[in-house]
């Protein structure tokens, strides 16, 4: 006879905020690391835009291949104190001080110091972020439980971004004074919040430790569900990607607007996220994760391709865009990663191993592979259609960028959608998974 299976107790606020708390700060590395820091190195330490550009893509490499690296150790090796509560703390030194050095960088400092710190500042946070990730999979077993999570977690990471939108404002744009400040802030954030979870969260069920084989590979990729959901990630994350990378552009030349209309555009986009995290966590309960997800998506889609349609001066109109499409961030950010958990049970119910590190590994991989993508269709397309960003573009070269900017992502989350129509972990398939671990470990 099957074990019963019982629902585990919900998580507290107070464990949920501070599981949730590294999510700030960790957060507030992305923005500075594609918008802040190219200028400063390339402008104002006088590298060069392609130097820098070259430098930073042999540090992305480099990042990529750490990923999996990091989430099989954390996968094999048991403490005490678990599998994932280590790695955090052993990332956090390296991370701070790699966060101080590349964001407050001394006179004269050339390529090399670019490099080399910045190469150490992704090995830093990827020793915290893919444990992290993984921890967060191990805390609950239950499938609503698990949103709730991915909602509190993906919310902070929402507010650490707009803080770091908001701290070089204070000192000017783009100037060392205010890069500096997320360095600096990075630096003191980070201890406190992941100190704070390592104190009050629990370690999670981890199971026993783990190597990497031939078999593990296989079974990771024969776990269907994952690679629909992997795909789909991937294809919806250039679709989002592509905006992130043109917004600048489309603001200036399109609808011809002041400089800093962008940054209100970014407070309304990010706003409405966080404020729409609750309304999906109680949707994704009543009618399921994939299903709310899609229809997201679809809402995005419907109000995303009438942007071809503004010109000059439609500000308004874009701000209403804007904030109708950041309803759809909160579900974007919460409810894959919660399904991401639960494609791990279906690995470890039919292989008998929990390699959580190892799937949120990839899951990152796929993370920044959809971000390069993004940046690697958009200026090259750009360029082919004529767009110059110094001005003076014509009306095909202006509707180009439109294109790119809207109906390209558009294309890129029906194909997510798609893929996403016949997922097949339901709540219930959920639960039976669930018991068949609990039968079978």
């Amino acid at each position: 006879m099957s074990p019963p299976v019982t629902t585990p107790p919900p998580l507290s606020r107070l464990t949920l905020a501070a599981y949730a708390a590294p999510a700030l700060p960790g957060a507030m590395l992305l923005l500075p690391l594609y918008v802040h820091l190219p200028v400063l190195y390339a402008d104002t330490l006088g590298l060069g835009l392609t130097l820098v550009g070259g430098l930073l893509f042999v540090a992305r490499l480099w990042d990529m291949l750490t990923d999996p690296l990091i989430g099989v150790w954390s996968d094999r090796i048991h403490t005490r104190w678990g599998r994932r509560k280590p790695w955090l703390l052993a990332g956090l030194p390296l991370c701070m001080l790699a966060a101080v050095m590349l964001f407050l960088p001394p006179d004269g400092s050339g390529g090399l110091w670019l490099l080399g710190w910045t190469m150490a500042l992704y090995l830093g946070a990827t020793m915290i972020q893919i444990p992290y990730l993984a921890w967060g999979a191990e805390l609950s077993s239950d499938y609503h439980q698990r949103t709730r999570i991915a909602g509190w977690r993906e919310a902070a990471g929402v507010i650490g971004t707009l803080f770091a939108a908001a701290l070089p404002a204070l000192f000017g744009d783009n100037s060392r004074a205010g890069i500096g400040t997320i360095g600096i802030a990075v630096a003191v954030l980070l201890p406190l919040c992941v100190l704070l979870a390592l104190r009050h969260v629990p370690a999670g069920h981890a199971g026993t430790p783990q190597r990497l084989d031939l078999a593990g590979l296989k079974a990771v990729w024969r776990n269907g569900p994952f690679r629909r959901l992997l795909l789909a990630w991937l294809l919806n994350g250039i679709a989002n990607g592509l905006p992130a990378t043109l917004v600048l552009l489309y603001v200036s030349h399109v609808l011809q607007a002041p400089a800093d209309f962008a940054g209100l555009v970014l407070l309304i986009y990010f706003g409405a996220g966080i404020a729409a995290v609750p309304l999906w966590l109680k949707l994704a309960q009543r009618h399921g994760k994939h299903r709310v997800w899609i229809g997201a998506m679809l809402w995005n889609c419907v109000v995303f391709a009438g942007v071809p349609l503004l010109g000059a001066g439609d500000t308004l109109l874009f701000l209403a865009i804007s904030l109708l499409t950041g309803l759809c961030l909160g579900a974007d950010l919460a409810l894959p990663p919660a399904m991401q958990a639960d494609v791990v049970d279906l690995d470890t119910a039919r292989t008998r191993r929990q390699r959580a590190g190892l799937f949120f590994a990839i899951w990152g991989m796929a993370t920044k592979l959809a971000l390069a993508a993004a940046v690697g269709l958009a200026f090259p397309l750009l360029d082919l259609a004529g767009f110059s960003a110094d001005g003076g573009n014509d009306g095909a070269a202006l509707f180009a960028l439109a294109a790119l900017y809207a109906l390209a992502p558009v294309g890129f989350k029906l194909a997510a959608i798609l893929l996403m129509r016949r997922y097949p972990i339901t709540p219930d398939r959920q639960r039976r998974l669930h018991q068949r671990i609990a039968r079978r470990i």
